[in-house]
């Protein structure tokens, strides 16, 4: 469903940070894109979205070429970014306005409902938690159904009950629909938590070192012997000792 074919991105002060970059992404994946700091994660994630340009290469999502942001991709960043001046509800359905009003209602309401937000649909952003803000940011990006959901570092920012949690309701969430999803993270066990496949990027220009195919079932614990496995795999290829997990 995504193609990502000999991507480059040069910046105009000569800085190469894309090298090459090639993957092909399935239906309902979900991916997570991890690397030392500077290899260019979030910058072939803006690409992907279509808010930036690759110097040569190209992207396609359903056989479209990207070059703009698109119906079918949304994005969420480590900052919730909701309009303060409008509640949850109004939030949530900002980008529905081209929509019936009944229409509008329903779907706002659907989505909020999976994020647990029904009772809150009236606050305001001042009045929300980080975790509750961001689960406002999950819930606009869903609601007008994107077959590719993209999230850049969603819970960095969130103490480390609240990132587990919102894990957890993220997978809960991406079962109604199965989006695939596309997440950049610097927290490996974030990564193995979530991830059907992690990209394991390097360099400067970024390139892709490695790939994972985990073969984890859902749900994971992160005591499970198979899960440190992985996890010591992960950082032997970042050339990080594990105290150092949070650092890529």
């Amino acid at each position: 469903m995504l193609q990502i074919e000999g991507v480059n991105k040069e910046f105009d002060n000569g800085f190469t940070a894309l090298d090459s970059i090639n993957l092909a992404v399935n239906y309902g994946e979900i991916i997570s894109l991890v690397g030392t700091s500077g290899c260019g994660k979030s910058t072939l994630l803006r690409i992907i979205s279509g808010l930036d340009f690759p110097t040569s290469g190209t992207v396609f999502i359903h056989n479209q070429l990207i070059t703009a942001p698109h119906p079918e991709i949304g994005i969420i960043f480590q900052e919730a970014r909701l309009m303060p001046w409008l509640s949850v509800q109004e939030n949530v359905k900002f980008g529905l306005c081209h929509l019936p009003k009944s229409e509008q209602a329903k779907l706002t309401g659907d989505v909020l409902e999976k994020v647990g937000l029904t009772e809150s649909s009236q606050l305001l952003p001042r009045e929300l938690s980080g975790g509750m803000a961001q689960r406002v940011a999950i819930a606009r990006a869903l609601v007008t159904k994107p077959s590719l959901l993209l999230l850049d570092e969603p819970f960095s920012a969130l103490d480390a009950f609240t990132r587990m949690k919102l894990q957890e309701h993220l997978l809960q969430i991406w079962e109604y629909d199965r989006p695939t999803l596309i997440l950049v993270t610097h927290d490996i066990e974030e990564a193995l938590v979530l991830s059907d496949r992690i990209i394991v990027m390097r360099g400067n220009p970024g390139h892709i070192h490695r790939e994972f195919q985990l073969d984890l079932p859902r749900p994971r614990k992160r005591t499970d012997i198979r899960f440190q496995y992985w996890k010591e795999q992960l950082l032997a290829e970042l050339d990080l000792s594990p105290t150092q997990q949070s650092l890529v």
